[in-house]
């Protein structure tokens, strides 16, 4: 079941991050994104966090569930989707502890293939 943009911006104005915390959509549900790192996905309509040492320390007890099929464990948040400064602050902290995201290479102009000039074949002439 795809989550519905409801959801998501109901996430979204409770964490009170403003324009700092932005999602994008992926296969049906979304990635949330606090300053360029992606910290959390909302699928089915239910937020997972990414599990971070720092997450679980701020947290205290979390359930561990994946969000799709064949992930890896999260977070996953449901009592603090509704209390703003604890989901804030989980936000927070994941994406402190999170590396940078890697630089996307720039894309360049798309060249036509070119035939590669076909070899010659030099034959040694014999002198008489």
């Amino acid at each position: 079941m795809a989550s519905s943009i409801e959801t998501v911006h109901y996430i979204s104005d409770q964490a009170g991050l403003g324009s700092r915390l932005t999602f994008k959509r992926m296969f049906g549900e979304f990635g949330l994104y606090l300053d360029g790192k992606v910290v959390a996905f909302v699928c089915d309509d239910r937020l997972y966090l990414k599990p971070t040492p720092e997450g679980r320390a701020f947290l205290g007890q979390v359930t561990l569930a994946p969000p799709y099929p064949v992930a890896k464990d999260h977070y996953l948040l449901d009592d603090e989707v509704d209390d703003p400064e604890r989901l804030r602050g989980a936000l927070e902290v994941t994406a402190r502890v999170l590396p940078e995201p890697r630089p996307k290479k720039p894309r360049g102009k798309v060249r036509a293939k070119t035939p590669k000039a076909s070899k010659v074949r030099r034959t040694k002439r014999s002198s008489k």
